[in-house]
């Protein structure tokens, strides 16, 4: 795991975007086309932000896979992911994607989406994942203690306590009640599969989570220390959320 560690989280979201962009062209260029993952959260926000405005990508031959989403949520709901995605990414691009595969939350059958977006990701082998930490260390939906042998691509979830918590804290609810109990996320073996995988994880409240991830022991009550046992995971941290690294 490499780490990079800029003053302000607006440097890290930069950098970020500049490294993920350039692994788009590179990926374009040898394949002639690039399958990535999109992640979403306010731990995004920054990178999120300068990737669309990043030149010479050509986003009609990138394929995208949407990471987790909460079960039942409609799409007109605010805190619905699918609408995150499209305000903040997908409609802000120079060019159309060849595709966005994005997780139905409010399936009438959660499994069966699970199904079809399973089937789907296992036809594009993923090149670049963007991904954050959550406060409770999660990856993806996957809370402690995650399921780290599970080899669905795609599978329901329960939300900790802690995590509905982070949700109503970002502001997406009015109250606790509010946050979803389940959610559909994408498997901890199915993004590790991806050949390169780009973490955003700014602000002091992610500094334990980061520490734990980085520095401590692999452990499903710290899903993100996975990503030790990927050989192409970059983490790209502001100075808060790297505050209490001692290496």
């Amino acid at each position: 795991m490499k780490i990079d560690v800029s003053d302000t989280k607006v440097q890290m979201g930069s950098k970020a975007a500049e490294f993920t962009a350039r692994h788009i062209r590179e990926t374009i260029r040898k394949n002639g086309s690039a399958n990535i993952i999109v992640a979403t959260g306010a731990s995004q926000f920054e990178t999120l932000e300068a990737l669309i405005k990043e030149k010479d990508i050509a986003w009609d031959k990138v394929t995208a896979f949407h990471l987790d989403e909460y079960v039942g949520t409609p799409i007109t709901h605010p805190a619905s992911f699918r609408v995150y995605l499209w305000k903040r990414f997908v409609s802000q691009l120079d060019l159309p994607l060849k595709a966005f595969h994005y997780v139905n939350g409010d399936a009438p059958n959660p499994k069966e989406e699970c199904k079809r977006l399973s089937e789907i990701i296992a036809r594009h082998p993923i090149d670049i994942a963007l991904v954050g930490i959550g406060e409770n260390a999660h990856l993806a939906f996957n809370d402690p203690p995650a399921d780290f042998d599970t080899q669905e691509a795609y599978l329901v979830v329960d939300l900790d306590e802690d995590c509905r918590k982070q949700q109503l804290g970002e502001g997406w609810f009015p109250d606790l009640n509010a946050v979803p109990k389940q959610a559909i996320s994408m498997g901890i073996q199915q993004i590790l599969k991806s050949k390169i995988i780009v973490v955003s994880c700014p602000d002091e409240r992610k500094a334990t989570a980061v520490q734990g991830s980085v520095e401590g022991p692999i452990t499903n009550t710290v899903p993100s220390s996975i990503m030790q046992q990927h050989a192409d995971t970059v983490l790209f941290l502001d100075k808060a959320s790297a505050s209490k690294l001692t290496k």
